[in-house]
């Protein structure tokens, strides 16, 4: 199993080039912002639209299958098994309360008018008013299982956000180099800077994380085709040596780990890199196409129409 090729989670595609590469590292980092923000307190239509949209987008974007389609099945599944185990869960106490539908019929007591007739003390006209029962706070009752209102709701939302936040920031890493990445975040907090909080540092640290993930997917891909070819009878180890051998795999991987990150830190020293305020790197050049002028109107429209019809 190739884990590099295989689930290609945080790396970035060089090609094919589409649109979606072309676009400022900025642009998306709004685009991606408003993807995971705005489903924050909106309708549940809101929320499944928004899935629908970025299934859209990802489709537009004419991006090998191969790269995203195992992607976004985990994505969809996972988000799928939150939303039925959500679906299912009680969503109270067993505790006793009065029925939340009112009663068949309700009794109104009008005061007669000032034209008619007084009438005898203790006689009122009751006005019988029927109300319609059509509202069901429980949708599915199946034995032990209780679908309610809430319930549903709260499953849609649940596994709306969780398919949302995946999705759009996978395609965000696919899509934008860890260098634009760096260079985009710089130049949105630099203003940041005027209140000493270490921009540069910061920015820096997200770069070489960015770098690290392909190198954290080799080191696991290595150990468990070196655990394979030893040709290891679970069985018969048990649980108990089962459990021993993974924690000393889990042992090595970390070792592993922090070997190439002092080999990364050795080589930053070795090139005289001392600090990120004296050894400066240009990341990126930014350059404003009319591609990305068209993004920035379309995210004005997408905040628009969440205002208007999300909330």
């Amino acid at each position: 199993m190739d884990l590099l090729r295989s689930l290609p989670i945080g790396l970035y595609l060089e090609q094919p080039v589409t649109w979606l590469h072309r676009l400022d590292p900025r642009v998306k980092a709004a685009w991606l912002m408003a993807f995971v923000l705005t489903p924050i307190a909106a309708t549940p239509y809101w929320r499944l639209s928004l899935v629908g949209w970025l299934l859209a987008l990802m489709v537009s974007t004419l991006l090998p299958l191969r790269v995203w389609k195992r992607q976004v099945g985990l994505a969809a599944g996972f988000s799928l098994l939150l939303f039925l185990v959500t679906l299912v869960v009680p969503d109270g106490l067993t505790v006793t309360h009065q029925p939340r539908t009112p009663a068949d019929e309700l009794s109104i007591t009008v005061p007669p008018s000032p034209s008619s007739a007084t009438p005898s003390v203790g006689e009122d006209a009751p006005i019988t008013l029927n109300l319609g029962n059509g509202y069901q706070y429980v949708l599915l009752q199946a034995g032990p299982l209780r679908v309610t209102r809430r319930s549903l709701n709260l499953g849609i939302r649940v596994g709306t956000l969780v398919f949302t936040l995946l999705v759009s920031t996978n395609l965000f890493l696919l899509t934008t180099a860890p260098e634009e990445i760096t260079a985009g975040l710089e130049s949105l907090l630099r203003p940041l800077g005027r209140f000493g909080i270490p921009v540069t540092e910061i920015v820096l640290t997200l770069t070489l994380s960015l770098r690290f993930i392909p190198l954290v997917l080799e080191e696991i891909q290595n150990l468990i085709r070196s655990v394979r070819t030893r040709a290891i009878n679970w069985r018969k180890l048990g649980f108990r040596g089962s459990s021993q051998v993974a924690l000393t795999v889990a042992e090595r991987l970390v070792d592993n780990l922090l070997v190439r990150a002092t080999q990364i830190a050795s080589a930053m020293q070795v090139r005289g890199f001392t600090s990120p305020n004296r050894h400066q790197v240009k990341w990126h050049q930014f350059r404003v196409f009319w591609l990305d002028w068209l993004a920035i109107a379309a995210l004005v429209l997408f905040i628009f129409a969440r205002i208007r019809w999300g909330s």
